[in-house]
């Protein structure tokens, strides 16, 4: 297996650097949609809005710059297969965000490493040890207690799907990481939004509804702050492993929080102050263990001098 360090674009402080800001950017983006879905806009109208300035946006900075190699491909089907689990992901992380407060549904995304972790252990048969174990019963333990399936704090439904969108997070993570070893960043962004467009398009006509200009400056706020968000995200993943970069991830929190307070006056209830740490800290916690073992795989491959 090829290692990270000799992975061609392998960059892991612009990594960190990107993926840090990359989660600014989408509390941010998270705020959009629920300021939008609270004025009465319709999830498929929303994600259509995301998705479309993307595409004349790319096409024009591509056509300016003289960079209009980046539309070709020859990976055609791996970007179909990024876009179907992207855009079901989209759907449910937008939807925990309209039916959550903005922390409780970013702490809920931070399970996506213990998804990871159940992923590589059940599905790719790969060691998994007592430490990343640990992680994972630390991380679970912290949902039960943010989700609090015996109470009446938060619904339900909310918690299930931003669960499920972690789990997608999960998978689209490493399909990010494989495109990005042959695909340009812009180019993976590009032919999401190319590909998920139509199919939005499709809903449309049962959804849309007219917009006064502060809604409709909200949903191209929408649809340029996820540009800017997915291009960033793609890009950490390009310089980056997953395991390396996703600790940055949790200063989302703090941007959800503040976003949360300033803009809904919403703040998350005490069982998700309970549990952050739990899920926070076996994030972390599964992401050092694969650094580490990154790096035990590592020594073990070189050649042992004379």
């Amino acid at each position: 297996m090829q290692a990270e360090s000799d992975h061609p674009h392998h960059r892991p402080l612009l990594a960190l650097g990107l993926r840090l800001a990359a989660a600014f950017v989408l509390a941010g983006l998270l705020a959009c949609v629920k300021l939008a879905s609270n004025r009465g806009i319709h999830l498929a109208e929303i994600m259509f809005w995301r998705q479309l300035p993307t595409i004349p946006i790319l096409f024009g900075w591509f056509a300016l710059r003289g960079r209009r190699d980046l539309l070709r491909t020859r990976r055609t089907a791996s970007h179909l297969r990024r876009s179907g689990f992207g855009l079901l992901g989209m759907a449910m992380n937008f939807g925990a965000a309209t039916l959550l407060p903005l922390a409780v549904a970013t702490t809920l995304n931070y399970s996506s490493a213990i998804f990871a972790v159940l992923l590589s252990a059940l599905v790719l048969r790969e060691p998994t040890g007592p430490w990343r174990w640990s992680a994972v019963a630390m991380g679970f333990a912290g949902v039960v207690l943010i989700a609090q399936p015996w109470g009446n704090d938060l619904p339900l439904l909310g918690a299930a799907i931003a669960l499920g969108a972690a789990l997608m997070i999960a998978l689209i993570s490493v399909q990010l990481r494989d495109l990005g070893r042959t695909e340009h960043p812009l180019t993976i962004v590009f032919y999401f939004s190319l590909f998920t467009v139509p199919v939005l398009a499709l809903a449309m006509p049962f959804v849309a509804t007219a917009h006064t200009p502060g809604e409709w400056l909200l949903l191209l706020a929408c649809g340029v702050i996820g540009l800017a968000g997915q291009a960033l995200l793609t890009a950490a993943l390009r310089y980056g492993a997953v395991a390396n970069v996703i600790v940055m991830d949790y200063s989302g929190l703090v941007w959800a929080t503040l976003f949360g307070w300033l803009v809904f006056d919403n703040l998350p209830p005490s069982s998700t102050w309970l549990g952050a740490p739990l899920v926070v800290a076996a994030g972390i916690l599964i992401a050092w263990r694969e650094h580490k073992l990154g790096l035990e795989r590592r020594a073990l491959a070189e050649p042992i001098e004379a």
